[in-house]
């Protein structure tokens, strides 16, 4: 051990007595203590209500999304499935249409979203499976007339699963009311219901078939545009770039699951850094108490430093003392926090030490998610600050004028 640290590990462990200044080094470690604790529980939770937004909203979204900005040829159909092909990271795709139409059933009329897309792909785009809590049927094998519904759109409807719902689209509109045509209506059977645990999707969406799609909202051959779904969600941004230098922007956008919900995710993002700044005080607190207890330790061993200095340490050396006693303040304090803060999240997850009424949140506990990256930057945080609080009172006794120190000892 270098002998900088081991007088420094003197100063702050082995004293005779209790005295004030132990009292406030014993305070600082509390305070860094419970700061770094604070943060990783609460990142930990905004980590935890991140993964659960993020998953309700992506339970029907894909991926990435290619929109076309005009109306689409079989040629530029092929054109963009090849390039789509040549990409290794993607793992399913399908065409799509999308649009508002009229859903009636036992008198019951609602306005919601139809989108279509190829039943033998739903599986791999979604996860449907998984999401349908009412089904006759696979999906991929099922007939052109067949619909999906979200649980709280089958509720307004009063639809259970194999009722026929009409749908009446708004494609030939300006037809209808200028020549008193009757508008374009079709029949559904319910072939299944769905539970997204996301409230839009759940009362407004139904899912068909793509040609039956394109029928009946007036696409014809054409589509709206291409849902991808990749191997792993994280390269989304990665894969939207090489996409979208292959595709002439004039073309067509491509856009990413964190696209779709730009907004939410950002307001997300600023919380957790606001809460992260917030209680990053707590250790600045705590901090301010390491620059007054090295202050006072500097008066209370001046003999000392002039003594050590009359051997000849050198002020490099006096400096590394003092500074090791904040650093193992420091050390101490996160290393008890991030302790204590992964207990905390220990308790939670194993048994549930704040539950949550599942009627108001649809989840019974308060959700958390450890990261590790979390632990290095609150550990990372609290002994930047440590470091800063030390630095002034260190330099102090490095400029203790060994002669003033000793000439009345």
């Amino acid at each position: 051990m270098d002998l900088e640290k081991f007088i420094a590990k003197r100063y702050l462990i082995s004293r005779h007595k209790l005295n004030f200044i132990t009292i406030i080094s014993f305070l600082s470690i509390a305070g860094i203590t419970i700061g770094v604790a604070a943060l990783i529980v609460v990142l930990s939770v905004f980590n935890g209500f991140g993964s659960l937004v993020t998953s309700y909203l992506m339970s029907l979204d894909p991926h990435l999304r290619i929109v076309f900005k005009s109306e689409s040829t079989d040629l530029l159909h092929s054109e963009i499935e090849e390039k789509i092909k040549s990409i290794d990271e993607i793992k399913s795709y399908s065409p799509f249409v999308s649009g508002k139409v009229l859903a009636l059933n036992r008198g019951k009329t609602e306005v919601i979203n139809l989108r279509a897309v190829k039943f033998n792909e739903i599986n791999n785009l979604y996860d449907f499976d998984k999401l349908t809590i009412s089904s006759k049927s696979n999906p991929e094998s099922e007939p052109e007339n067949s619909i999906y519904i979200g649980i709280r759109l089958a509720d307004k409807l009063e639809a259970v699963t194999g009722d026929t719902v009409t749908i009446v689209s708004p494609a030939n509109i300006e037809s209808v009311l200028m020549q008193s045509s009757i508008p374009l209506t079709k029949k559904f059977i319910v072939r299944g219901i769905f539970n997204s645990q996301n409230n839009e999707y759940d009362e407004s969406l139904a899912i068909t078939d793509l040609s039956f799609g394109q029928e009946l909202l007036g696409f014809r051959k054409s589509f709206e545009g291409y849902e991808i779904k990749l191997i792993d969600r994280t390269k989304s941004e990665q894969i939207k770039d090489k996409l979208s230098g292959m595709i002439d922007p004039k073309i067509a956008d491509v856009n990413t699951w964190y696209d779709f919900h730009k907004e939410l995710y950002s307001v997300m993002q600023i919380e957790r850094w606001v809460a992260y700044i917030l209680l990053s005080l707590i250790i600045a607190v705590a901090s301010f108490n390491i620059l007054g207890s090295l202050s006072m330790s500097v008066l209370e061993k001046k003999r000392d430093i002039g003594i050590m200095k009359s051997f000849g340490v050198t002020e490099n050396s006096i400096l590394k003392i003092f500074l090791n006693e904040g650093i193992l303040i420091g050390i101490f304090g996160s290393f008890f926090g991030v302790m204590l803060g992964y207990f905390v999240c220990w308790l939670q997850l194993n048994f549930n030490i704040y539950p949550l009424d599942p009627t108001m949140y649809k989840i019974d506990s308060l959700p958390l998610e450890l990261r590790i990256s979390d632990f290095f930057f609150v550990s990372g945080a609290s002994m930047l600050l440590t470091f800063l609080a030390a630095l002034f009172p260190a330099r102090r006794a490095a400029k203790v004028d060994a002669l003033e120190s000793i000439k009345w000892e």
